[in-house]
Protein backbone atom coordinates (compact mmCIF):
# COMPACT_ATOMS: atom_id res chain seq x y z
CA UNK A 1 0.00 0.00 0.00
CA UNK A 2 2.69 2.85 0.73
CA UNK A 3 4.66 1.74 -2.03
CA UNK A 4 1.57 2.51 -4.66
CA UNK A 5 0.65 5.65 -2.45
CA UNK A 6 4.14 7.31 -2.42
CA UNK A 7 4.53 6.70 -6.02
CA UNK A 8 1.55 8.64 -6.58
CA UNK A 9 2.54 11.40 -4.25
CA UNK A 10 6.41 11.89 -5.26
CA UNK A 11 4.02 12.12 -9.01
CA UNK A 12 1.94 14.99 -7.69
CA UNK A 13 2.42 18.52 -8.37
CA UNK A 14 0.64 19.69 -4.63
CA UNK A 15 2.41 17.01 -2.81
CA UNK A 16 5.73 16.19 -4.06
CA UNK A 17 7.05 19.77 -2.80
CA UNK A 18 5.87 18.16 1.06
CA UNK A 19 8.15 14.95 0.26
CA UNK A 20 11.17 17.37 -1.49
CA UNK A 21 13.36 15.24 1.59
CA UNK A 22 11.92 11.60 0.76
CA UNK A 23 13.82 8.54 0.99
CA UNK A 24 12.56 5.02 0.55
CA UNK A 25 13.50 4.47 4.00
CA UNK A 26 10.31 6.56 4.54
CA UNK A 27 8.60 3.97 3.47
CA UNK A 28 9.49 1.51 5.89
CA UNK A 29 9.12 3.71 8.66
CA UNK A 30 6.07 4.69 7.57
CA UNK A 31 4.74 0.74 7.79
CA UNK A 32 6.49 0.05 11.37
CA UNK A 33 4.51 2.85 12.39
CA UNK A 34 0.55 1.60 10.94
CA UNK A 35 1.64 -1.56 11.80
CA UNK A 36 2.19 -0.47 16.32
CA UNK A 37 -0.97 2.16 15.23
CA UNK A 38 -3.09 -1.12 14.14
CA UNK A 39 -2.12 -3.40 17.12
CA UNK A 40 1.40 -4.68 16.08
CA UNK A 41 4.67 -4.97 18.27
CA UNK A 42 5.73 -1.71 19.51
CA UNK A 43 8.86 -1.49 17.24
CA UNK A 44 8.27 2.50 16.02
CA UNK A 45 8.62 3.68 20.37
CA UNK A 46 10.66 0.96 20.84
CA UNK A 47 13.34 1.55 17.51
CA UNK A 48 12.36 4.97 15.90
CA UNK A 49 11.39 7.83 19.10
CA UNK A 50 7.90 7.22 18.77
CA UNK A 51 5.30 9.20 18.96
CA UNK A 52 7.10 12.19 19.42
CA UNK A 53 9.25 11.37 16.55
CA UNK A 54 6.58 10.99 14.32
CA UNK A 55 5.14 14.24 15.20
CA UNK A 56 8.47 16.40 15.27
CA UNK A 57 9.06 14.84 11.66
CA UNK A 58 5.67 17.25 10.15
CA UNK A 59 7.28 20.40 12.49
CA UNK A 60 7.94 23.09 9.68
CA UNK A 61 6.51 21.46 6.43
CA UNK A 62 3.62 24.16 6.96
CA UNK A 63 1.17 21.50 5.31
CA UNK A 64 -2.53 22.90 3.80
CA UNK A 65 -6.15 21.91 4.02
CA UNK A 66 -5.58 21.61 0.07
CA UNK A 67 -2.57 19.28 0.51
CA UNK A 68 -4.02 17.45 3.41
CA UNK A 69 -7.21 16.49 1.42
CA UNK A 70 -4.81 15.31 -1.74
CA UNK A 71 -3.50 13.10 0.39
CA UNK A 72 -6.69 11.56 1.16
CA UNK A 73 -7.30 11.13 -2.45
CA UNK A 74 -4.60 9.19 -2.97
CA UNK A 75 -4.46 7.39 0.13
CA UNK A 76 -8.41 6.17 -0.97
CA UNK A 77 -7.06 4.95 -4.26
CA UNK A 78 -4.15 3.29 -2.80
CA UNK A 79 -6.44 1.43 0.22
CA UNK A 80 -8.65 0.77 -2.61
CA UNK A 81 -6.33 -0.84 -4.63
CA UNK A 82 -4.14 -2.95 -2.10
CA UNK A 83 -6.16 -3.32 0.88
CA UNK A 84 -8.07 -6.74 1.11
CA UNK A 85 -11.94 -6.45 -0.35
CA UNK A 86 -13.46 -5.47 3.13
CA UNK A 87 -15.22 -2.36 3.63
CA UNK A 88 -15.20 -2.23 7.58
CA UNK A 89 -11.81 -2.42 7.58
CA UNK A 90 -10.94 0.52 4.65
CA UNK A 91 -13.65 2.60 6.62
CA UNK A 92 -11.05 2.13 9.74
CA UNK A 93 -7.91 2.58 8.17
CA UNK A 94 -9.31 5.98 6.17
CA UNK A 95 -10.65 7.35 9.54
CA UNK A 96 -7.07 6.53 11.08
CA UNK A 97 -5.64 8.78 7.68
CA UNK A 98 -8.04 11.20 8.45
CA UNK A 99 -7.81 11.90 12.39
CA UNK A 100 -3.58 11.45 12.13
CA UNK A 101 -3.87 13.98 8.93
CA UNK A 102 -5.29 16.66 10.44
CA UNK A 103 -2.76 16.44 13.59
CA UNK A 104 -0.10 16.31 10.92
CA UNK A 105 -1.78 19.45 9.36
CA UNK A 106 -1.69 21.55 12.40
CA UNK A 107 1.71 20.08 14.28
CA UNK A 108 3.05 21.25 10.51
CA UNK A 109 2.36 24.57 11.09
CA UNK A 110 4.79 25.00 14.13
CA UNK A 111 8.53 25.78 13.26
CA UNK A 112 10.84 23.09 13.46
CA UNK A 113 12.35 23.62 16.84
CA UNK A 114 9.28 23.77 18.66
CA UNK A 115 8.94 22.12 22.15
CA UNK A 116 5.63 19.51 22.01
CA UNK A 117 5.76 19.15 25.20
CA UNK A 118 4.89 15.30 25.90
CA UNK A 119 2.07 13.76 23.23
CA UNK A 120 2.05 10.27 25.12
CA UNK A 121 2.15 7.34 23.76
CA UNK A 122 1.39 5.77 20.15
CA UNK A 123 -2.20 5.67 19.64
CA UNK A 124 -3.91 2.71 19.17
CA UNK A 125 -6.58 2.45 16.24
CA UNK A 126 -8.66 -0.51 15.71
CA UNK A 127 -12.93 -1.06 14.84
CA UNK A 128 -13.97 1.35 16.96
CA UNK A 129 -11.83 4.40 15.84
CA UNK A 130 -8.97 5.50 18.73
CA UNK A 131 -8.56 3.36 21.79
CA UNK A 132 -6.73 3.84 24.61
CA UNK A 133 -2.91 4.11 24.24
CA UNK A 134 -2.60 1.00 26.36
CA UNK A 135 -5.00 -1.22 24.48
CA UNK A 136 -4.45 -3.45 21.41
CA UNK A 137 -6.65 -2.53 18.76
CA UNK A 138 -8.47 -5.58 19.00
CA UNK A 139 -11.43 -7.42 16.83
CA UNK A 140 -13.30 -10.49 17.40
CA UNK A 141 -10.48 -12.47 15.91
CA UNK A 142 -7.45 -10.67 16.90
CA UNK A 143 -6.02 -7.17 16.77
CA UNK A 144 -6.17 -5.01 13.56
CA UNK A 145 -3.04 -4.85 12.12
CA UNK A 146 -1.30 -3.32 8.62
CA UNK A 147 2.15 -5.71 8.14
CA UNK A 148 4.16 -4.84 5.19
CA UNK A 149 1.33 -2.52 3.92
CA UNK A 150 -1.30 -4.99 3.56
CA UNK A 151 -4.31 -4.70 6.28
CA UNK A 152 -5.35 -7.97 7.92
CA UNK A 153 -7.00 -9.13 11.44
CA UNK A 154 -4.29 -11.47 12.57
CA UNK A 155 -4.75 -13.31 15.74
CA UNK A 156 -1.86 -13.65 18.28
CA UNK A 157 0.24 -10.75 18.23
Amino acid sequence: MSNTFYDRVLADPLLAPVFADFTRTHIEHVAIWLNEVFGGPEAFTEELGGHQALLRSHLGLAITEEQRLRWMELMAEAVDKELPDDDLLRQQVMAYFDWGTKIARDVSADPEDTDLGDPGPTPRWGWEGLSRPDRRAKTADGPLRLAAGIGVPVEGV
